[in-house]
């Protein structure tokens, strides 16, 4: 009784396997089939499809409190509208003074604030749907994240990912103000270094008032405790090396 029992599931396993296999041959039979022309238009047509699909990148401004990202984020924006691109801001507000969103609004771009908390953490969610709700009603190339000076940027930059917004680029972009950057480096170490680390690149702001060797000492800490980084010393009062940061981030 076992063993006829075990034929007739057996059976049956076969009857229902019989038919999964018939169309995977079916299936494989009709690829091998193609035609070279007809996979060169198979292909084409899925490269047709992706260059359709427009481009998005996603820029977090990271550094310590004063460095310096409103004015990195006025001059971006300033830049990409004159290159006829659109552009949304996030501006994260946690009690310093930063980029006036009605002012911005009043510029022509699309700027969005998210206050009393940090976005790295307590804003964690409303940054999200923040994005989501730019990416579906503006449909932006451009976003720029101005997080407070007290987020870690690989945090905003993860919660970026998974916001799943099918981004082309999402890049840190690290910015300190050489006028205290020994402090920064004595007193918020850890801190610092962590802002610093997701980096893809370093602005060193304030250039124009930087004392004869602070420059130097900075680009030296830089390539001994973060290697293989650019760094890049910038004024954004003088205008001085913005051109390398804007194909720094083009890349």
């Amino acid at each position: 009784m076992e063993e006829n029992a075990f034929d007739t599931e057996l059976n049956m396993l076969i009857l229902h396997l019989v038919p999964v296999v018939f169309l995977l041959y079916f299936f494989v039979f009709k690829l091998f089939c193609l035609s070279n022309n007809q996979f060169k238009v198979f292909i084409k047509s899925i490269k047709i499809r992706r260059s359709n699909v427009p481009i998005m990148d996603i820029y977090i401004l990271g550094g310590f409190l004063g460095s310096g990202k409103t004015s990195l984020v006025t001059k971006l924006a300033d830049n990409y509208s004159k290159q006829g691109k659109k552009i949304a801001i996030i501006i994260n507000e946690a009690g310093e003074a930063g980029v006036d969103g009605d002012a911005l609004k009043a510029q022509g771009y699309s700027a969005m604030e998210l206050e009393n908390g940090c976005i790295c953490c307590t804003l964690a969610g409303t940054l999200q749907s923040a994005l989501k709700g730019i990416v579906k009603d503006i449909k932006p190339d451009i976003i720029l994240i101005e997080p407070t000076g007290l987020a870690l940027p690989n945090k905003v930059k993860e919660l970026v990912h998974f916001a799943c917004l099918g981004e082309d680029k999402n890049m840190i972009v690290g910015i300190a103000d050489i006028t205290r950057f020994e402090i920064l480096i004595t007193r918020k170490l850890n801190f610092f270094t962590g802002q610093m680390r997701g980096a893809s690149f370093v602005i060193i702001n304030k250039a124009d008032l930087a004392k004869e060797g602070e420059i130097e000492k900075a680009m030296d800490w830089y390539n001994k405790e973060l290697p293989g980084k650019a760094v890049i010393p910038v004024s954004m009062k003088t205008g001085e090396n913005l051109d390398i940061v804007l194909s720094l981030m083009s890349m």
